[in-house]
């Protein structure tokens, strides 16, 4: 309930100070498990690419963000989970993949920090991808949250991982470049990726 208010809420600020184009919207899967992969341009990027959606994004999110008061409640309802800086913990992992694996979506920034271009990614999203057998789905974000601009958020169609089943830790550094592949190419064309 209360993530369906604060959803209206950022929904009307956006449409006032982010207008959002919203493409290929379909490509994101209506059940099962989702691993939502995206470039990493703002702190605003979590709510961006999943304020336009139906079902509900969650997020490893910063432990220290779960101490400021109110806002460590509110994160901690809206679907984020806490996630150690300088490392991610067991229990971050288990977490994450329990996500994955219950069939909720997961969103996750392969580049680990920010970035105005797409930059070096991590290996994370990989191994949630490889391990918990979800769908990945690219998505760019496109413009600069300058106030009454119009953003634009493309999600592409579910990458085909089938090649790398069975595949171990030596397959990630591959799979993360597939990844980050789709999300370029989406950023570079301002059309949604195809398989």
């Amino acid at each position: 309930m209360i993530y369906v208010i604060c959803r209206g809420l950022l929904r009307l600020i956006y449409a006032i100070l982010f207008p959002l184009r919203i493409v290929g919207k379909e490509n994101v899967p209506k059940e099962g498990g989702v691993l939502l992969c995206a470039n990493h341009i703002s702190l605003l990027d979590p709510i961006t690419i999943g304020i336009k959606l139906k079902r509900q994004v969650k997020y490893m999110a910063k432990a220290e963000l779960f101490t400021v008061p109110v806002l460590g409640w509110l994160i901690g309802k809206l679907g984020a989970f806490p996630v150690k800086r300088g490392g991610v913990s067991k229990e971050s992992i288990k977490t994450a993949l329990n996500t994955l694996r219950g069939g909720h979506i997961m969103g996750i920034f392969p580049e680990g920090t920010r970035n105005s271009d797409t930059g070096v990614a991590k290996k994370g999203a990989a191994s949630f991808a490889l391990r918990s057998g979800a769908a990945v789905v690219p998505a760019a974000i496109i413009g600069s949250y300058k106030p009454f601009r119009r953003m634009t958020v493309i999600y592409g169609e579910p990458i085909d991982l089938s090649a790398f089943d069975g595949a171990g830790s030596d397959s990630l550094e591959e799979v993360t470049d597939v990844i980050m592949g789709r999300i370029h190419e989406m950023i570079k064309t301002g059309k949604p990726s195809v398989r």
